[in-house]
């Protein structure tokens, strides 16, 4: 069914989590882009901070602790059908987080969950446009 214009684009948010020169990946285990790797994040609830749903969505699919830092990206992506209908319409902001506790596991979102460089990331089947995260990334982190 397509998206209304009523109902307008999701807002999402992702946690890019940096070890050395390894970004931590979640197999995403359900639609949209199932079995695709990604940053872990989610949508942000009605009435939620965008730090708070960076905090929540980390916790949730990874284990982790983390405590937001500035923003690597803005990204979005429209999905369209066959008839050039749109049938998604998603806004993510991806922020910088640093791991404060918890144990690493693959949560609820999550099939898997595991460091990786940007060499590994490319032998994976990846979310559109991780590879740029990953390096914009490790860019910022090596600054900060």
């Amino acid at each position: 069914m397509p998206v209304s214009r009523r109902q307008g684009p999701v807002l999402g948010v992702g946690a890019v989590l940096v070890e050395g020169a390894r970004v931590l990946l979640i197999q995403r285990a359900h639609a949209p882009a199932k079995g695709r790797w990604s940053i872990p994040g989610g949508k942000v609830a009605l009435g939620e901070s965008l730090a708070d749903a960076v905090v929540r969505e980390a916790f949730e699919e990874t284990g982790l602790r983390v405590t937001p830092g500035p923003m690597v990206c803005l990204y979005e992506h429209v999905e369209r059908d066959a008839r050039k209908n749109v049938t998604g319409h998603f806004v993510v902001a991806d922020y910088l987080c640093t791991v404060t506790g918890g144990t690493l596991r693959a949560g609820s979102d999550a099939a898997a969950a595991r460091w990786v460089s940007v060499a590994g990331a490319r032998r994976l089947r990846t979310t559109a446009g991780l590879l740029a995260v990953m390096r914009d990334a490790l860019r910022l982190a090596r600054v900060r």
